[in-house]
Parts: structure tokens; C-alpha cells; sequence
């Protein structure tokens, strides 16, 4: 996985491209997909996938103080029942929960690879805790007075 700065305009990579200054590989050889990254509380964190096609696995999230790493692995964030396939789904992107400091909203795709057009989404609710730890849990029904 490659982590890019942007240039001024968001419109291209940073140049001159310099390794670990501009851009960086990161997880190396952990065969990570589906980044949602994020930042809380000036420390950047990223959930990710492992590489297996169609075919649910568990999350893991890692976090760094600085974007371009080092970055450090700490397991499934998921909990409970379908964590170990991230509740039959992937990582796609962390939104914070408007109006809200500690609380985000973990965006994560349900492949179909049977029917694509029937593929979903999953959004759950989770809250970080002051030591930069989280744990997201599978809702059947959520809303913001959840947080």
C-alpha cells in the first residue's frame, strides 16, 4: 500500500517525488486493500482488508503520527458476532458524525458478487476512546442519538 502527498492544488502527487518525504509504502507485504483512512485527535489512523476477492475477512486498523508512517498494526477493530469478516464486509471509508469530536461512522461495502447491481453498504457507528482505541459493533438500527 503507498501513502502519496498531495501537491498545493490537490490535483497531483507532491514533487519532486522523494521515499518517506513525499510518499511511502506502508503494511508492506501485509496484502492490505479497502483504506479508509482517517484522523483523530491529530493522529492519523487507516482500516483496512486483506486481499481476498469476493470473499469477507476481518478488518485491521493501524495508526501513525505522521501519514507517511511508520504505522503500527493493532488487530480487528470489529467486535462481536461477523467480526472475523467485518461483518460481511469491506472498508471503504470513515465519516465523522457531523457536530461530534469523538464520534465517526464506519463506511464498509457488501459485495454481491452473484448480483452486483443487489451489492450494499454497511454504516456503523463508533466512538473513539481517549487512548486512540475503538471498536466497531454490528447494529441491526442506529441513529445519532446512538453516540
Amino acid at each position: 500500500m503507498y501513502v502519496v502527498r498531495l501537491n498545493d492544488d490537490f490535483t497531483g502527487p507532491e514533487s519532486p517525488a522523494v521515499e518517506n518525504k513525499t510518499w511511502a509504502r506502508i503494511l508492506v507485504r501485509r496484502m492490505r486493500e479497502g483504506a479508509a483512512p482517517f484522523k483523530w485527535n491529530g493522529k492519523y489512523f487507516l482500516i483496512t482488508s486483506a486481499c481476498t476477492g469476493w470473499r469477507a475477512n476481518a478488518a485491521e486498523f493501524a495508526s501513525s503520527d505522521n501519514i507517511l508512517g511508520p504505522w503500527k498494526s493493532s488487530g480487528n477493530p470489529c467486535g462481536g458476532t461477523n467480526a472475523d469478516t467485518t461483518f460481511g464486509s469491506q472498508s471503504t471509508f470513515v465519516l465523522p458524525a457531523p457536530g461530534r469530536t469523538n464520534d465517526l461512522i464506519f463506511m464498509a461495502d457488501r459485495w454481491n458478487p452473484r448480483n452486483l447491481p443487489d451489492s450494499r453498504y454497511v454504516w456503523l457507528p463508533f466512538t473513539m476512546k481517549t487512548n486512540g482505541t475503538f471498536t466497531i459493533q454490528w447494529r441491526d438500527r442506529w441513529g445519532f442519538s446512538t453516540f
